[in-house]
């Protein structure tokens, strides 16, 4: 079943953020455009460089209005240890979710029970608090910020211009198509 359009569920989780702890809830995420990146856990191999990699483009996703909030089944305490232990989990300065209760991969369908752990999920949410684009990748392939960027980009173009669509590599300023009805069948 697709989780497009799906609201978030109310949630309230301990987060690791800037050396402190601090509650993160479903309020958080109104007004504003979000991205739940889900990884399997703390002191792994793919997991930091995936991180780093949101790290050194979240000043940009800030400047386009989208909060990142990275999730994973540890708890704050093991985040803040992550980050006092790697030096490329240093460079973060996104809000870190914990999930030990698994409440947050299991309402985005992610959890593992079988391992404990979430799957490699990419969740985009509007201000409304529906999801509007996702990719889950299996656990040993690591994913791109620039293209999660440009989706986020995208994501925020036709919520603003609902008549008109982006089409592959589409980038701001790059032509969009507008839906006719003679087209309707080939979408």
């Amino acid at each position: 079943m697709s989780l497009i359009n799906k609201e978030v569920s109310d949630f309230s989780v301990q987060a690791y953020q800037n050396n402190e702890f601090k509650t993160v809830t479903k309020e958080d995420l109104k007004g504003k455009w979000n991205v739940f990146f889900f990884y399997p856990a703390d002191f792994t191999f793919i997991c930091p460089t995936e991180l780093e990699d949101l790290a050194n483009k979240y000043s940009e996703f800030q400047k386009i209005g989208c909060e990142i909030y990275s999730v994973s089944c540890d708890t704050h305490f093991v985040h803040k240890a992550w980050h006092d232990a790697s030096e490329r989990i240093q460079k973060i300065q996104y809000p870190m979710l914990a999930d030990p209760t698994h409440a947050l991969s299991k309402d985005f369908e992610v959890y593992i029970e079988s391992d404990g752990v979430a799957e490699r999920g990419t969740f985009i949410v509007n201000p409304e608090g529906k999801i509007v684009a996702y990719e889950v990748n299996a656990g040993n392939v690591g994913r791109n910020a620039e293209e999660l960027f440009r989706k986020v980009q995208a994501s925020q173009f036709v919520y603003e211009h609902g008549d008109e669509v982006c089409p592959a590599k589409w980038q701001p300023g790059a032509a969009t198509l507008k839906p006719s009805l003679d087209l309707v069948g080939q979408l």
